[in-house]
């Protein structure tokens, strides 16, 4: 597998909001449509501009995944639902631990797969918010890894 992590800029904005789109669409069944067309405004306005951007992109073809980071956490970590199960979020999920020293991350407490994902890669559950953090009744569980 023949992959690499690359930086965004704005030149991908368009791009890596479909795969957030497709991602989302694929793994947040709690999501109403007005959220999806909330966050994504949002992500494209104020979130994409408020990380570190990487992409992620397989050998022969379009962006694949991204990774959003900030002081050490996980803001976002998406792969389009074409590559699912080819290990792809564990690349960027060991880039970011391992080349970025990232060690916390949230995650929707009505996302399975991404808790299942992180506690898979050692991070454990610390916290627990009512509502996210534009205000919103979506649940976040705040994780950090190891034992910390």
């Amino acid at each position: 597998m023949s992959v690499q992590i690359l930086r965004a800029d704005r030149s991908h904005y368009a791009a890596l909001i479909d795969i957030w789109e497709a991602s989302v669409r694929a793994t947040h069944h709690f999501l109403t449509e007005d959220d999806i067309v909330y966050f994504r405004k949002k992500i494209l306005e104020d979130y994409f501009d408020a990380v570190h951007l990487y992409y992620l992109l397989p050998e022969a073809g379009e962006p694949a995944g991204l990774l959003g980071l900030a002081e050490g956490k996980i803001e976002m970590l998406f792969i389009h639902p074409g590559f699912f199960r080819l290990g792809y979020g564990s690349l960027l999920a060991d880039y970011a631990i391992g080349q970025c020293g990232v060690t916390q991350v949230d995650v929707n407490e009505d996302n399975p797969g991404a808790l299942a994902f992180y506690l898979a890669r050692g991070f454990r559950v610390v916290n627990r918010l009512e509502k996210d953090g534009e205000g919103k009744d979506f649940p976040i569980l705040q994780m950090i890894l190891g034992d910390r």
